[in-house]
């Protein structure tokens, strides 16, 4: 635990921005999927202004995943700030993209959950964001999976309705076309969840979720998967899932997240695949 504290700490100190940077990172089918996007030469209007600035980028086409325009209020008011290049914030996460991006590319790592130990310690706001922030690199595509599966919130973050997530493509075989989500952001691609009962531990731990990761993992080299995973201490769907998975990132909530509860959540997992930690609201 000592380690873990002075991580913490770490991040405290060095952070800047809102959120806190990562510490001490590095310690260690039944269905086909849908094509991967088609690259485009012409890149010249592929950008909206203010969002994708990277003028490297090339453009990218969605032929079978269903595209969505998002909503700039929804996005501002949740928080979903990676695609805005006016905020000063987004310098955290790029800090923390680069940071997770040399890490796993040392490892030949192409999974990431991230998971927290208990609810609305900022998750889902640092898998969104992340996730953007991860496409928009020109050597990679990014899938975010929602699997807090009982409280799934990244499609409600995000502002895009649906009526399929993942749990109807394992156990209802709906192909993953029909689920997926471009939103607006070229290189990333959604699959979301929808709330179900108990049993999601059976769920995360089927033999159809081992096929489904797979898939998903060999498919494509290039391509990095973000899992958005249940709080540890709420039940034990991270704890089942969180194997399977290259390595996960810890987000800390400054000020409410008791030392127990990390010390907890650590003896859970184990301390082997902790990418790093993730100091956020810090003041």
């Amino acid at each position: 635990m000592e380690s873990l504290q002075d991580a913490i700490e770490k991040a405290r100190l060095e952070r800047e921005g809102l959120i806190g940077k990562t510490a001490a990172l590095g310690t260690s089918q039944k269905d086909a999927l849908p094509e991967e996007p088609t690259r485009m030469e012409d890149s010249k209007n592929a950008f909206e202004a203010g969002r994708n600035p990277s003028p490297l980028r090339s453009q990218l086409r969605y032929s079978a995943t269903r595209r969505v325009q998002l909503d700039e209020d929804v996005l501002s008011m949740n928080r979903i700030i990676a695609g805005d290049i006016h905020d000063p914030r987004v310098e955290a996460y790029r800090q923390l993209r680069s940071q997770v991006l040399i890490s796993m590319k040392r490892n030949n790592w192409h999974s990431l959950a991230i998971t927290s130990a208990q609810e609305n310690a900022g998750k889902t706001l640092t898998a969104i964001n992340l996730a953007i922030c991860m496409s928009q690199e020109v050597t990679n595509t990014v899938m975010l999976v929602d699997l807090d599966l009982r409280t799934p919130h990244v499609h409600t973050a995000l502002g895009i309705d649906i009526d399929k997530g993942i749990v109807d493509h394992l156990l209802h075989d709906e192909p993953l076309e029909n689920i997926l989500v471009n939103p607006e952001f070229p290189r990333l691609v959604v699959l979301p969840g929808l709330p179900q009962g108990s049993h999601s531990s059976e769920i995360l731990s089927s033999p159809e979720m081992s096929v489904f990761m797979d898939e998903i993992t060999n498919r494509y080299p290039d391509r990095i998967i973000i899992f958005d995973l249940p709080p540890l201490l709420r039940n034990d769907d991270a704890i089942v899932f969180v194997p399977k998975a290259d390595a996960f990132l810890f987000v800390v909530e400054q000020g409410v997240t008791r030392a127990d509860e990390i010390e907890r959540s650590l003896q859970l997992l184990g301390p082997s695949k902790m990418m790093g930690t993730i100091l956020n609201k810090a003041r």
